[in-house]
């Protein structure tokens, strides 16, 4: 056996790795501390980047409102005193720049913007049609002369045109009473189509239609998609803004700068939009990047002035849900595998 003070010697460390081991918790312990300091400085450094960025949001939001107002101004000032191909001129301008400005604007900012460009553009189709001349009274000649003391045959009555319903009353936003709109209305599990030519740069109401299939080959100015259930709409590219409203169980293909859904629910919507959409009271409504395509798109799409590299169909303002850290419910993205790729 050892002896008492070989065992002591063996138990009690040397001085040098007493040494050894404080020297080694010095170490530890500014690194820790150093480690500390670094985060600290990290997050002040991002409240400051935070704090910037929300000045600039606010900076860019009030240089929006204040050019916006503006420009609203001048357009309504066109349009009172009639210079209206100047008013369409402005009212694009407008339009663009609220396309333009919508990742820093606030939901309810955006929204507005798009009832006041609405609005205007309801107002400007109404000019339209107050300042266009009216067509001149003519008597037709007859081919044949009647027999004398014949009574004269009635005319016949002209056929109904499909393709220009009456929009009635209960306008949905957007609208206007004035002009008539071309499209379709109260037709049931039909085939309906319309091309460039009838398309161009009008603005188009489907209503009340029930298990149709309609096809739209063209560039339409606005389309309005109201009260239809069970339909398939495949539409060119729209230059300004889509509606729709009180649909359900319905397969949209559509491409536009503004897209605006209400009180619609399970809906398919293959998109592509240079704004956020905007749903409102809507349910289990889904939605994909646009797909569809005829001979002749590229065309109807550099007519519309849509940018094709601009496409935000995934990022859509639900103004039912107001909630930042949980998302919307009432809205999802159809899964990759699903999505349609052929649609003939």
């Amino acid at each position: 056996m050892a002896a008492p003070g070989e065992s002591a010697a063996v138990a009690a460390p040397s001085q040098p790795e007493v040494a050894a081991g404080s020297a080694a918790s010095a170490v530890v312990l500014p690194e820790r501390l150093q480690r500390r300091e670094a985060e600290r400085q990290q997050g002040v450094e991002r409240q400051r980047q935070k704090k910037e960025a929300q000045v600039v949001k606010e900076e860019q939001s009030e240089f929006f409102l204040a050019a916006f107002a503006r420009e609203r101004e001048a357009v309504e000032a066109l349009l009172a005193a009639g210079t209206l191909e100047e008013a369409a001129a402005r009212l694009q301008a407008l339009q663009k720049l609220l396309t333009g400005s919508v990742r820093f604007l606030a939901p309810y900012e955006v929204r507005q913007g798009q009832e006041t460009v609405a609005r205007l553009q309801g107002d400007l189709a109404a000019r339209r049609q107050q300042l266009q001349p009216k067509k001149k009274f003519a008597f037709r000649a007859l081919k044949k002369e009647a027999a004398p003391g014949s009574a004269p045959r009635p005319a016949e009555p002209a056929p109904p045109d499909h393709a220009a319903p009456d929009p009635g009353p209960g306008l949905a936003e957007g609208e206007s009473g004035g002009p008539p709109l071309c499209g379709f209305s109260g037709a049931q599990d039909a085939e309906l189509e319309l091309g460039p030519a009838e398309l161009l740069q009008r603005d188009v109401l489907l209503s009340e239609l029930r298990g149709c299939r309609v096809r739209l080959r063209g560039n339409p100015n606005t389309l309005r998609v109201r009260d239809c259930s069970g339909c398939t709409v495949l539409c060119g590219p729209v230059s300004t803004s889509v509606l729709v409203d009180g649909c359900s169980d319905c397969l949209l293909a559509l491409a536009c700068q503004q897209l605006r859904t209400h009180r619609t629910r399970d809906c398919r919507v293959y998109v592509q939009v240079t704004s956020r959409a905007v749903i409102e009271a809507c349910s289990e409504v889904s939605f994909a990047p646009y797909s569809w395509s005829y001979p002749g798109i590229e065309r109807d799409f550099e007519s519309s002035g849509l940018d094709r590299n601009s496409n935000n169909w995934n990022l859509v303002d639900d103004f039912d849900w107001l909630a930042t850290d949980r998302p919307s419910p009432n809205w999802s993205l159809i899964p990759e595998r699903e999505r349609i790729t052929c649609w003939d």
